[in-house]
């Protein structure tokens, strides 16, 4: 194993408690900072879209607009559900 591969491992018990540290501050947040809350909230957004193979400083919401318009089914379902939450949220969160 290399050495970049060791200090990866190593960083697991960190990785592993930094989301229940930031769900934790997120929690709080939403009472004390909501502004804050949001930006975990799109912290969070990114992180699964990274997971998924996406861009680390696109959200999910920005990725599915771009499928949308690129035909793919998977986008334009998932556009037409944050769309009913909040009306052209996918156009917004990829700044058109």
């Amino acid at each position: 194993m290399t050495g970049s591969r060791l200090a990866l491992l190593a960083l697991l018990p960190v990785l592993a408690l930094a989301p229940l540290v930031a769900l934790v501050r997120y929690l709080w947040s939403i009472l004390a900072n909501p502004a804050k809350a949001w930006r975990i909230a799109i912290g969070f957004d990114q992180l699964v879209n990274v997971a998924a193979n996406g861009h680390e400083d696109e959200t999910i919401s920005s990725r599915a607009a771009r499928a949308r318009d690129g035909g793919r089914r998977w986008g334009c379902l998932l556009c037409r559900l944050l769309d009913a939450l909040d009306p052209g949220h996918c156009d917004k969160s990829r700044g058109t």
